[in-house]
């Protein structure tokens, strides 16, 4: 005998309701589709070239993704040598030196600081660094580097000049403003240039400039500057006289002025004197050899 199997009534309202479901779900995708698709259609640019855009930028992606991988693997480093190579190959090797701006120095001495790099492909050339070895040689104040190819490297030198010369213990020394050392100098060749001595004195090459153009009619009788404790200066003229100046940058400078006229009114230089002491402000204090002596003598005959 067959059997009846009632169904629930629960089954029909499940079914009902994922139907509903999915409608809303149709219905809220075509709708977002709408959205987009009213989005796009305002860009100012047609779908192809919107399309064409998302390429290039996906390309471009990929392309950086890959250099990305290349740098990590080392590989623009070995495309440079093989190009540096290909070219040194061909011709473009550093062979020569084109020279300018040479006039004191030495020009051998440069010569021998980048003929190292003699034979070194021309792309793998390394100007900066060269530029910086050059710095560091006492004449060069600056240096300018370039590649002129096919093989030869061009270095203009801009040179430091001489501007005194700096007495020590066992010899003669150029230096430029700064008080940068030169060269060393021979006895005769340092004949009728600014000499000065004593410790201290080259980093202070500018106050003494400034004493001395105080009273620049003064300056060629001037044979050296002596540097007394750091602190004050000596000047020694050419007559081997001294002239005692105070400390202080202004104040040795008024000091120099003074004894300028004093000069002119009484012809101190080539007088008697040889010591003319002006470190103290309104007190001239004048050394004679012998005075002492003489004075002595004079008031013993008077006695």
């Amino acid at each position: 005998m067959a059997r009846k199997v009632k169904r629930k009534a629960t089954g029909v309202r499940r079914a009902a309701n994922s139907r509903s479901r999915a409608s809303k779900a149709r219905a809220a995708t075509r709708q977002g589709k709408g959205v987009v698709n009213s989005a796009l259609s305002a860009l100012p640019i047609s779908q192809q070239q919107l399309q064409g855009t998302f390429l290039v930028l996906i390309l471009a992606g990929a392309l950086a993704a890959a250099w990305f991988v290349a740098r990590a693997a080392g590989v623009p480093a070995l495309m440079e040598q093989q190009i540096a190579a290909s070219a040194g190959s061909a011709g473009f090797q550093m062979r020569n030196i084109d020279l300018t701006g040479v006039e004191r120095m030495n020009r051998l001495k440069v010569y021998e600081e980048v003929m190292e790099h003699r034979g070194t492909p021309m792309p793998m050339l390394d100007l900066a660094a060269i530029r910086t070895e050059l710095k560091r040689m006492p004449w060069v104040a600056e240096a300018r580097v370039s590649r002129q190819l096919p093989d030869k490297l061009v270095i203009d030198i801009q040179e430091r000049t001489p501007h005194a010369v700096l007495v020590k213990p066992d010899r003669l020394v150029l230096i430029d403003r700064n008080g940068v050392e030169l060269d060393p100098i021979a006895e005769k060749d340092a004949e009728g240039m600014l000499r000065i001595s004593g410790a201290g004195a080259a980093k202070q090459i500018d106050s003494l400039d400034h004493i001395l153009a105080a009273a620049p009619a003064l300056q060629p009788q001037i044979a050296s500057a002596h540097r007394i404790g750091e602190r004050r200066w000596n000047i020694v003229f050419k007559t081997g006289q001294i002239l005692a100046l105070p400390q202080g940058e202004d104040e040795a400078a008024e000091a120099f002025i003074d004894f300028a006229k004093l000069d002119g009114l009484y012809r101190l230089l080539g007088g008697k004197a040889t010591v003319i002491d002006l470190r103290v402000p309104d007190r001239y204090v004048f050394r004679e050899p012998g005075r002492a002596d003489r004075f002595a003598s004079m008031k013993e005959s008077a006695e």
